[in-house]
């Protein structure tokens, strides 16, 4: 198969995307709501706070963000103190069991990889990514 290396990170991305979909709606979460409790599981914060940290998930989307905002508070995930948005005790074992579950689906994906042909792999992206930034520029 001798592909451009192009073709095989958008294949990649695509399947992990599927893959990760699936695997949360198991538990009835979407990726950005997991990213939404992950980035809550740090800490409270104020909501301007989060959008910020959030902003590359949204992509400007202001009604998708405020609609997923609103499902987690809807389903007691997500919790208002003070002027800060924060995990409710059901958020917390939520955001966790997602984790279990996304780390034995990473398990999976890596299966048959060494621990060091993984890290080179994501040293060599690494090293792309950024010469292709910069040539960019």
């Amino acid at each position: 198969m001798n592909k451009p290396i192009g073709y095989w990170i958008k294949r990649l991305d695509a399947a992990l995307e599927i893959q990760l979909d699936a695997t949360l709606a198991r538990i009835k979460l979407t990726r950005r709501q997991w990213h939404t409790l992950g980035t809550l599981s740090e800490g409270a914060m104020r909501p301007d706070r989060l959008e910020d940290i959030l902003q590359p998930l949204w992509g400007g989307d202001a009604r998708l963000r405020e609609r997923e905002l609103a499902a987690l508070v809807g389903r007691g995930m997500i919790t208002m103190i003070d002027d800060r948005l924060a995990l409710s005790e059901r958020g917390r074992e939520k955001y966790h069991e997602a984790q279990r579950l996304v780390e034995d689906a990473r398990q999976d994906l890596s299966m048959g990889i060494g621990i060091d042909e993984y890290a080179m792999a994501l040293s060599v992206l690494e090293r792309m990514s950024l010469n292709a930034e910069r040539l960019a520029r």
